[in-house]
């Protein structure tokens, strides 16, 4: 079982910046599909970007053009780089890891980080 430990997330102006970091154990993101999700109180949890074994970035149409999504393998790490923050943004935040032929629920996930933009 992959175990994700996600940080970085925290209040920030709209406009502001934030970066999260997700570490695993158990598994490695060169195998694995890493991604972040995001889940609002009344909201369906999304998909907000994901990288493929091969580096394949995808995005959700909401967040193109404000934030990234890397990884280094070597501290075996997924990060989203958000800029631009918008109120909207605000939800908690989830990171992901699967094996390519598995959907997103039936991967592992983290304990989720709490991205709040307000003035």
């Amino acid at each position: 079982q992959v175990q994700l430990v996600e940080s970085g997330g925290g209040l920030v102006q709209p406009g502001g910046s934030l970066r999260l970091s997700c570490v695993a154990s158990g598994g490695d993101f060169s195998w694995l599909v890493g991604g972040w999700y995001r889940q609002a109180p009344g909201n369906q949890r999304e998909l907000v970007a994901d990288i493929s074994l091969s580096g394949t970035t995808n995005y959700a149409d909401f967040v193109k053009g404000r934030f990234t999504i890397s990884r280094d393998i070597d501290k075996n790490t997924v990060t989203l780089q958000m800029n631009g923050l918008i109120p909207e943004d605000t939800a908690m935040y989830y990171c992901n890891a699967r094996s390519t032929f598995m959907r997103a629920d039936e991967g592992s996930w983290g304990q989720g980080t709490q991205v709040t933009v307000s003035s």
